[in-house]
């Protein structure tokens, strides 16, 4: 019998919330560092995230190469099992599941193994398949544990998708939210069309991961005309790589926009572009995204969460003048970080008061 999401998760992200991508804490010999692994995700926890993703691109893809996929699961779900516990909160728990279908499936079985509420669904391992064989792989994965689509942008190892797909993976009746992160208006239009056209709409949580649009994203309605109606979209929250740094700002943020009046958007817009122009910083977009996760890294470095901005795939380190970019938007832009609560709180996030 399939998994299906509990009452109390399936309420929250459909309300939306703030979801990091957990990145992975590595020693310089490519072991996993447990004390800053819990660490991150203690931090993600107290700046008030509703969710957390784990194994996936932010964590590095590469992570079931050196086999700690499922240490990486397992550490984060203890963490989120003790917050809960202790707070009373309710945390969306999301693994990353790749590769073809064996491989998937037992990414999949990991993942319930570990409580894990939801598999993001990534097919950078099917490339060149047709729709109909996309999805079959989704609705077989489907009937494991719920889940949630991924559009995950062409520079960094997606496909493109369109809108047939989309309408087709939405009628999946395990098909709980999609992460749209294209990192293009026109492909995140598609989702949305397929979303709408699928008739299932009022099921599906929406979620940007276009890092490059997080405030436009949050702020739009969406009305895709559907025969003789109008299907209102939008999208609730976010899952995000960007959101692994500076998080407590980020849920900040959020909340802003979920509280918004019509004198704070244009201000909102304002700080979009800020982020947008961090965002590029830190994710290396000058140089096609080669030094996106060693971006991430080096703020976590410079907040004292990692020791080093050590990757698994040596080719995606910081790039040439990707250093002196982050410098560049962290002296513009001091109201995007949290480097103050991380200071306050950090110790006591590695045990170590």
């Amino acid at each position: 019998m399939k998994k299906e999401l509990p009452r109390e998760i399936k309420e929250l992200l459909k309300k939306g919330v703030v979801i990091p991508a957990h990145p992975t804490a590595l020693t310089k010999d490519l072991k996993l560092d447990h004390q800053r692994q819990r660490a991150l995700s203690r931090y993600y926890l107290d700046a008030g995230v509703g969710g957390v993703a784990v194994g996936v691109h932010t964590s590095q893809f590469e992570i079931r190469d050196i086999g700690i996929y499922e240490e990486v699961l397992r550490l984060a779900s203890e963490e989120i099992d003790v917050f809960t516990s202790k707070n009373n909160k309710t945390i969306i728990k999301i693994a990353g599941v790749l590769g073809r279908s064996e491989q998937a499936k037992n990414e999949a079985k990991m993942a319930l193994k570990h409580n894990y509420h939801a598999a993001l669904i990534s097919l950078t391992a099917l490339k060149g398949q047709s729709n109909q064989e996309l999805i079959a792989h989704c609705k077989s994965i489907s009937e494991i544990i719920p889940l949630i689509g991924f559009y995950l942008q062409t520079a960094v190892g997606g496909q493109v998708l369109d809108t047939d797909f989309w309408r087709e993976f939405s009628k999946i009746d395990n098909v709980v939210a999609i992460k749209m992160a294209p990192f293009d208006r026109y492909n995140t239009l598609d989702v949305i069309r397929g979303v709408a056209e699928s008739g299932r709409a009022g099921d599906i949580a929406l979620y940007t991961g276009n890092d490059d649009n997080i405030i436009a994203d949050l702020l739009t309605t969406y009305e895709v005309p559907v025969g003789d109606n109008i299907i209102s979209l939008e999208i609730v929250g976010g899952l995000l790589g960007h959101w692994a740094v500076w998080t407590k700002k980020a849920v900040e943020t959020f909340e802003r926009i979920k509280n918004v009046n019509t004198n704070d958007i244009g201000k909102l817009l304002t700080l979009g572009a800020k982020i947008t122009d961090a965002n590029a910083a830190i994710y290396d977009t000058r140089n096609n995204f080669v030094g996106s996760i060693a971006g991430v890294h080096k703020i976590l470095v410079r907040q004292g969460f990692l020791d080093d901005i050590t990757t698994i795939n040596p080719k995606e380190s910081l790039s040439i003048g990707q250093e002196e970019e982050i410098n560049r938007v962290y002296s513009i832009y001091p109201e995007l970080n949290d480097d103050k609560f991380v200071s306050d709180n950090i110790d006591k996030w590695m045990g170590l008061n």
